[in-house]
């Protein structure tokens, strides 16, 4: 029951953050800058990210949920609110701000944090790392897009 409601708290947190990134990204990929963009030759379509999104995001609360259940204690939850801040504010320095580079760095920051869950607690989390790997490799894709962008335009 623990974990079904660690799941829940994390699933409506993780959403939460993809709501407030999404808000604060103000049609960010629909604007005539993003568009205009000379953009990486692998980016993919529109609707890739918002269902690439809901799986990560779906099997990172429950990675979450079993993590917390098994070590609840300040690291853990140090790291997920860092990634957390990640996560939103580079919509808002990417899409909203302009500022590619910044935004690099802050999808590097946050692929490095998603790294450290994947490789911190793969002892403890076993197979149940896997649920984590989505979000690390999407990070990975997405961060050489940003790094495309930054270098090409």
């Amino acid at each position: 029951m623990k974990l079904l409601k660690y799941t829940v708290i994390f699933l409506v947190i993780n959403f939460g953050a993809l709501a407030i990134g999404s808000w604060l990204m103000a049609n960010g990929p629909q604007t005539s800058w993003y568009i205009n963009l000379n953009k990486a030759p692998w980016t993919p379509p529109g609707w890739v990210f918002g269902a690439a999104w809901t799986t990560i995001m779906i099997c990172f609360s429950i990675y979450m949920a079993y993590l917390y259940k098994a070590l609840p204690n300040v690291t853990v939850l140090g790291l997920f609110s860092i990634q957390f801040v990640l996560n939103i504010i580079w919509n808002y320095i990417f899409f909203n701000q302009h500022l590619v580079g910044f935004g690099l760095t802050i999808i590097t920051l946050l692929t490095f944090v998603v790294a450290v869950f994947t490789f911190s607690f793969i002892k403890k989390m076993k197979i149940k790392t896997i649920l984590v790997l989505p979000y690390l490799i999407w990070l990975c894709i997405a961060t050489s897009l940003n790094a495309y962008v930054l270098l090409n335009n």
